[in-house]
């Protein structure tokens, strides 16, 4: 019988407990994706750093994507990047809620993207709560903005630049504001 990691619970959703007994497995995992993220923003060569960030995410990255590092992730697996995607300099991914990016993805410079959360009780406050985030096809997310666990962004959607995303975003929308608000349809 396959034993259940911390790992394969995140993925599931489960709210990890302060007190888990896999705790030191997740912190150990993340500690080894920064030491390979220190790397990948080491690199001056973009097909380097691309190949890098495949080793840490498990999965070749296309050739028609482009990073700009620095990018910093704490674990990595959970991620999943499309084509033709473009990350422009000192984004944040914390993927243990998942992150998915899909294909002609735009993200700006300081977008943080945080699939995992705490809860608001003091006495469970370290536990931990992911939840999945899901940029879709075409999606641009502007710059300082940060999109929160479990939303979705919807396909040709903007975000606008500095807004706080905390509800899914639908198709063919314009969002912005702290906390982002649905601002037009795009035509």
């Amino acid at each position: 019988m396959e034993r259940t990691t911390i790992f394969n619970r995140l993925k599931r959703g489960e709210t990890i407990s302060s007190n888990d007994p896999q705790r030191k497995e997740l912190r150990d995992a993340s500690f080894a994706t920064i030491k390979m993220v220190r790397k990948m923003n080491n690199s001056t060569n973009p097909n380097d750093a691309k190949k890098l960030l495949g080793q840490i995410i498990g999965s070749e990255i296309d050739q028609s994507t482009a990073i700009f590092p620095p990018l910093y992730i704490n674990f990595g697996k959970h991620t999943k990047i499309g084509k033709n995607v473009f990350i422009n300099f000192n984004c944040t991914l914390l993927d243990l809620g998942g992150i998915t990016i899909e294909d002609d993805v735009l993200i700006a410079p300081n977008v943080s993207l945080l699939s995992e959360g705490h809860p608001l009780h003091p006495e469970e406050r370290h536990s931990l709560v992911p939840k999945p985030i899901h940029i879709k096809r075409n999606a641009w997310i502007g710059a300082n903005a940060t999109v929160l666990q479990g939303v979705t962004i919807g396909e040709n959607s903007v975000v606008a630049a500095g807004a706080v995303v905390s509800k899914d975003v639908p198709d063919n929308s314009v969002v912005g504001g702290i906390p982002a608000k649905f601002i037009k349809k795009i035509e």
